[in-house]
């Protein structure tokens, strides 16, 4: 089964040994943006040079509509043959936010809350970019189920930095009762 990797920075080179990724996505400020890891063809790593913020007017670099698009159309350009790493500095906020956008598009309208809850049961830490979402959102045409769902999770624990989390292309059947 593949999956989607989400990575801080200092675990990419670990993560890429370990998961074999055919794709890497890098979000990180643009002073700080990596070049393509060894191994991979400049189209098969997207960076997007975003800082981590969650009001486009609060910074020189926020995260806008192109930035998502290409996310998507890089995601859809996904054969899924082999994993996807998602990084960013800590692997908490914008990558996060760019997983839950590649899974909300791949498994369609109706998912935003299932796959957010499962996004929190593997990453405690997890406080997906709410400027990301906010924007995939609009673009995917959601009504707010992804920015509903994301908040209804809450910020998550709080952490300096990450740790690698694999969530799966598909939803994982929830048993009710006990």
């Amino acid at each position: 089964m593949s999956r989607i990797v989400v990575t801080p920075l200092s675990a990419l080179p670990e993560s890429i040994r370990r998961y074999r990724p055919s794709r890497v996505v890098t979000l990180l400020s643009p002073e700080h943006m990596i070049e393509t890891p060894e191994g991979f063809a400049a189209a098969h790593h997207l960076k997007l040079p975003v800082n981590d913020i969650a009001e486009a007017w609060a910074g020189e670099a926020p995260p806008a509509e192109m930035h998502v698009s290409a996310l998507l159309n890089f995601g859809r350009a996904w054969d899924a043959g082999a994993p996807i790493v998602v990084h960013c500095w800590a692997g908490v906020s914008r990558s996060m936010a760019a997983a839950y956008t590649i899974l909300c598009d791949r498994l369609g309208p109706g998912h935003e809350l299932a796959i957010a809850q499962e996004i929190r049961s593997r990453a405690p830490h997890a406080d997906p970019n709410r400027l990301i979402v906010r924007l995939a959102d609009q673009i995917l045409g959601r009504d707010g189920r992804m920015i509903e769902a994301v908040e209804s999770i809450g910020r998550g624990v709080l952490v300096t930095e990450g740790v690698p989390v694999e969530l799966p292309l598909i939803l994982p059947a929830r048993v009710s009762g006990a």
